[in-house]
């Protein structure tokens, strides 16, 4: 995997090629005056970012709190009264 730092410019001027070397080697970092301002990733790669792990009821489930004895209660107060 080859990451390449391409600044705005050579971006706009070789788009194809910097997907492709997205695709091919992994994610391409734009910068614009010497900050990095964006990162392209192949549609693989972002998938792997945002893909679900689980669901609510697991995430609670393997909780490190879960054994911990930590009890939450529920206030007993009123509710405010709003105008809306």
């Amino acid at each position: 995997m080859s990451t390449r730092e391409w600044t705005v410019a050579e971006a706009k001027a070789k788009f194809s090629e910097l997907i492709e070397q997205a695709r091919t080697r992994g994610p391409q970092t734009i910068t614009r005056h010497g900050r990095i301002t964006a990162v392209v990733i192949s549609p693989a790669e972002w998938q792997k970012k945002v893909k679900r792990k689980g669901n609510l009821a697991e995430f609670f489930a393997a909780s490190p709190l879960r054994a911990s004895g930590l009890r939450i209660e529920r206030a007993k107060d009123r509710a405010r009264d709003l105008d809306l």
